[in-house]
């Protein structure tokens, strides 16, 4: 798997969206409900932020706010970093590392098709890793066998030339002359 396309296909293009006035509370239960850490913000399908699990924790639970009295247009993220459906998975997990974040809407043209988490990324990596190492495995055992075979047809050429060279190779020769006779 090489690009956010890719991993959406497989993983899904679900996207979860709250109004900006849809409080805190909420927010959270929508998020345990489907089992997800981030939800998108906006009206009519237009991207306004992006609120997170650790947005709820450290903006309202951390400083004493009350979640059910707080709206998610307070708390949110407004500066979204996005990546487009071509893009790769190794561009995702880049951006993630340089701003500290866990979840990147995908968008193409301006029309939000997807989202992925880091754990997507990180198994979509690890899958790719796991994959390519097998493919090497295969390789080197395939290239192992034909240079063991080689090296097995090269003994045997290299032992009857010296047998065939060698007083032993021309005892061993007259003995079987000798069986083939006796057995006559």
């Amino acid at each position: 798997m090489d690009s956010v396309n890719e991993l959406l296909d497989a993983n899904g293009h679900e996207v979860w969206w709250v109004k900006p006035d849809t409080s805190v509370f909420d927010a959270l239960k929508l998020m345990a409900q489907k089992n997800i850490g981030a939800l998108l913000v906006g009206k009519a399908n237009k991207l306004m932020g992006i609120l997170s699990e650790r947005d709820c924790a450290r903006k309202v639970l951390l400083k004493g706010k009350s979640p059910k009295d707080t709206p998610v247009e307070e708390i949110m993220t407004r500066t979204v970093f996005y990546v487009r459906p071509e893009q790769s998975i190794e561009q995702c997990m880049g951006l993630m590392a340089k701003e500290h974040i866990r979840h990147l809407p995908v968008i193409e043209g301006k029309k939000v098709v997807g989202i992925i988490s880091i754990d997507d990324v990180i198994k979509a990596l690890v899958a790719e890793q796991e994959y390519r190492i097998k493919q090497l495995e295969s390789y080197i055992e395939r290239v192992t066998l034909e240079e063991a075979q080689r090296g097995q047809d090269a003994t045997q050429e290299v032992l009857k030339k010296v047998l065939s060279q060698s007083n032993l190779g021309k005892s061993a020769r007259l003995h079987n002359r000798w069986q083939s006779k006796a057995r006559v």
